[in-house]
């Protein structure tokens, strides 16, 4: 048995509803996709799809192999697809988008490494903190931070944001430096407002408090609350790696630092369906090089 194949038939038929519907995509007889099937529910001693005269429908446990059927087939197509691009030199238009932070701090800091090895290609960089549609708007990737992507997208892990709670010197000489969470509701806080609604979670050890600050300013900007936070306006929440160089300067104070404030997680996500140009395969290459999570 083809075991690349028969997955491929699997993925298929999930996706059209029917063997035959599945049929004429693969360049298959109904036949030989039923086959396929067959030998791989044999070989792992266990039905994966329900069938009926007019529909399929998964089992329980076809539905779960459907999701890693369909990892390992993207990851052994992006392999060839970039061991062929390494035969051609990236040149052309790459649009990639970022969240503002991320991109400002974290990406524009790491691209002289990209142009190193792909002088050729041109890259629009377009920071926001909307969730762009990568699609609609003509992107060919995109860093988002703790967004579900949607069936459409790929998405590979990369390393996640610590975050820090911070403030001013001036703000904690008017209001006092807070010595456990249970403290942080009386004090002012400027939100990012993407998250307003999500309360403070801070951990040590077993014990775990949530906090929903009394936000003084909303603001849509990381860096407009690091501003903030100079300012004395409030606490604020913050990846550690935009405050860090604050906290060093001691224009910033790091609040509470034995509670964990937890991570964003980051991911990079590109189109599923999307041809795999050298351009495109080349800063995939590099972003999960530069910046992927090591276990």
């Amino acid at each position: 048995m083809d075991l690349f194949r028969a997955m491929r038939a699997f993925v298929t038929v999930a996706e059209c509803g029917s063997m035959s519907a599945a049929a004429p995509r693969l360049g298959l007889t109904p036949a030989m996709v039923g086959q396929h099937i067959a030998a791989l529910e044999d070989r792992l001693g266990t039905r994966l799809i329900n069938r009926t005269t007019r529909r399929h429908s998964l089992t329980e446990f076809g539905a779960s192999y459907l999701e890693q059927c369909r990892d390992i087939l993207e990851r052994v197509t992006l392999a060839d697809q970039q061991a062929e691009s390494l035969r051609q030199k990236p040149r052309g238009l790459l649009r990639v988008t970022a969240p503002v932070t991320f991109g400002s701090e974290v990406l524009m800091a790491a691209l002289g490494r990209y142009r190193e090895a792909a002088s050729e290609v041109t890259l629009e960089i377009v920071l926001t903190d909307r969730n762009v549609d990568l699609i609609e708007e003509g992107f060919d990737v995109a860093f988002r931070v703790a967004t579900p992507p949607d069936g459409r997208l790929i998405a590979r892990k990369l390393a996640a944001y610590r975050m820090a709670l911070c403030a001013a010197p001036s703000y904690l000489a008017r209001a006092g430096t807070p010595g456990h969470p249970a403290e942080l509701e009386h004090h002012d806080a400027v939100i990012f407002t993407p998250a307003a609604r999500s309360p403070w979670r801070l951990t040590r050890g077993d014990d775990t408090i949530e906090i929903s600050p009394r936000a003084s300013i909303g603001v849509n900007s990381g860096q407009a609350l690091r501003v903030a936070a100079q300012a004395g306006l409030g606490l604020i929440l913050q990846p550690l790696m935009l405050v860090g160089p604050d906290i060093a300067a001691g224009r910033l104070v790091q609040l509470l630092p034995d509670w964990s404030l937890g991570e964003r997680a980051v991911s990079l996500l590109y189109y599923r369906d999307r041809r795999m140009t050298p351009r495109l395969s080349s800063f995939i290459a590099f972003a999960l090089q530069e910046f992927q999570a090591r276990d």
